[in-house]
């Protein structure tokens, strides 16, 4: 770095930390919440279709389908389950979980995979097209098959689409964050979503920025018949966001922090979380090789350039880097006391930000490869328009 550059940079360091603390939604204050203003019961508890997506999920189904099938709901509900070609025995372990449940759970076999359409997207949208064909329900909940849901979390969702006529409300299903590599980059993974879509403007119907948590979405099914069904989004990788822009159109939608959703698959390793991300990081960026090198620039210039100013600056420019720094750990935070994670880590943010540069790297390279947004054993990105 040029000795006379560097306070020039340090304070363009320290401008993007004051903008981001001052002007980007209030995001990194982890304020929308689903347990804040509290929405009451309706007069009338809407019927309610669950349709989870499993690719050889054997190890986590049980606990996921149960925790649908505990449901505290009042209104009609049941589960549709997409078997999209296991073949691990997710179908067996979760007829077996569904004991006592009587008709609350269809299974339903995926057919072969067409042309245009990622895995995930053709399997969600046969369960729609089963769960709507006879009697169709007011909402559908789409969820993962990794997800374990709360028993009064459905609940809380349908009060809340049903008091704002909702076209969609999803939550941000609380992630592991129990061993090492979880607490260095878990809650990064959500600080930065929420950066990048600050839950306040989704939720103002003025903006047009939309965000969806795939995890735990609860859609108004005429609002997503008349936004054109999960065919209009059939080859997105980021499917939740992109399912999100089209149902903004037909009415209001919220995201908020949860804990009556939760992941129930660990991280084993900080080699996990990078595949995870990498998935959909270069497709968050429209494929763009000077979007990728603008977005590179920029994670430097945001997480490394404080630090580096910070430890060997001098005058002005390792005063802004300090200032930059300290503004990072603080911004960091609130949601650091959500995962329940030491206030220290807030101080390691520009080292997790290099780690999150170098995962959004490796997804443009898988793409190159030919490998990009790898889910289950498919290869998916470029598949087609988002």
């Amino acid at each position: 770095m040029s000795i006379a550059l560097a306070p020039g940079l340090g304070l363009l360091a320290l401008a993007i930390w004051l903008y981001l603390l001052l002007a980007r939604g209030g995001f990194w204050l982890a304020r929308g919440r689903d347990n804040r203003d509290v929405p009451p019961d309706p007069a009338r508890w809407p019927s309610v279709v669950a349709v989870v997506p499993a690719r050889n999920e054997a190890d986590v189904i049980a606990r996921s389908i149960g925790s649908l099938l505990r449901q505290d709901y009042p209104g009609e509900f049941r589960v549709v389950l997409v078997d999209d070609g296991s073949d691990d025995g997710t179908a067996e372990a979760a007829r077996h979980a569904a004991r006592g449940a009587g008709t609350r759970l269809e299974i339903l076999p995926g057919m072969p995979l067409p042309p245009g359409w990622t895995g995930k997207l053709w399997a969600v949208n046969q369960g729609v097209r089963h769960a709507t064909a006879t009697t169709p329900p007011d909402h559908i909940l789409l969820t993962d098959a990794d997800i374990g849901h709360a028993p009064d979390n459905l609940r809380a969702l349908v009060a809340r689409s049903e008091q704002g006529r909702h076209a969609l409300v999803s939550l941000m299903a609380e992630l592991s964050c129990a061993n090492a590599a979880e607490r260095f980059l878990i809650p990064a993974f959500v600080f930065f979503f929420q950066m990048l879509y600050p839950f306040a403007w989704v939720a103002n119907p003025q903006r047009r920025m939309a965000a969806g948590a795939g995890g735990c979405m609860l859609v108004r099914r005429e609002a997503l018949e008349a936004a054109g069904g999960i065919a209009a989004i059939r080859a997105a990788i980021i499917d939740d966001c992109a399912l999100a822009r089209r149902l903004k159109m037909q009415g209001p939608i919220w995201l908020g922090l949860t804990r009556r959703a939760r992941s129930l698959r660990p991280y084993g390793s900080a080699g996990e979380i990078g595949r995870m991300v990498s998935r959909s990081a270069y497709a968050q960026l429209g494929y763009s090789p000077l979007l990728l090198a603008g977005t590179l620039a920029g994670m430097v210039l945001t997480y490394l350039v404080p630090l580096a100013l910070a430890l060997f600056g001098t005058g002005l420019a390792q005063v802004a880097g300090l200032a930059a720094w300290l503004l990072m750990a603080l911004s960091f935070q609130p949601m650091l006391r959500f995962y329940r994670v030491s206030p220290l880590w807030g101080f390691a943010l520009p080292a997790i930000g290099a780690a999150y540069t170098a995962f959004t790297l490796q997804s443009a390279l898988q793409v190159w490869r030919g490998r990009g947004g790898m889910w289950k054993g498919r290869a998916q990105a470029m598949a087609g328009g988002g």
